[in-house]
């Protein structure tokens, strides 16, 4: 395996990756919470990764792009600066429980520590549907900060 971030001639892939991600959530939970097809996620990847917004670390098998961590950055007073989030982390299923996601996770810790970031955040699927992400995070070293992660359509 290998982990490196990418540029967007790559977008396609992880556009189809992040649709797998949210459908897999959704049937997960039985909530709909997404409503993104994979044009305009592989529209929004391109653009995010062009303009600098969006930093994503994939792992490759061979030439294959198996899984993905998409950063970017955020500023806070709470976190006294500069902090990242991870807002999509996905593995394809066969891939699981094989280490891939152990080395994405610490190729993500790695490139926040070159970005000189005060943290990274992240935001777990609902429980108890997802107790595995969420014991995958605890283990590499996340901690619970509190709260649920809501919206507000705008």
């Amino acid at each position: 395996m290998n982990y490196q971030l990418i540029d967007k001639s790559h977008a396609k892939e992880i556009g189809k990756l992040a649709v797998l991600l949210t459908n897999e959530i959704i049937e997960r939970t039985g909530s709909n919470c997404f409503d993104i097809d994979e044009e305009l996620a592989v529209d929004l990847c391109t653009n995010y990764l062009s303009s600098g917004l969006y930093s994503v670390i994939a792992a490759f098998d061979n030439l294959d792009i198996i899984g993905f961590g998409a950063l970017c950055e955020s500023q806070s007073l709470y976190a006294k600066g500069s902090f990242g989030i991870i807002q999509e982390f996905y593995i394809l299923p066969i891939y699981r429980s094989q280490g891939v996601g152990k080395h994405l996770i610490s190729s993500a810790i790695q490139f926040s520590k070159t970005k000189k970031w005060k943290r990274l955040e992240l935001c777990t699927p609902s429980i108890p549907e997802f107790n595995r992400t969420y014991d995958f995070y605890k283990k590499n070293g996340f901690e619970i900060t509190g709260g649920y992660k809501m919206k507000y359509e705008t």
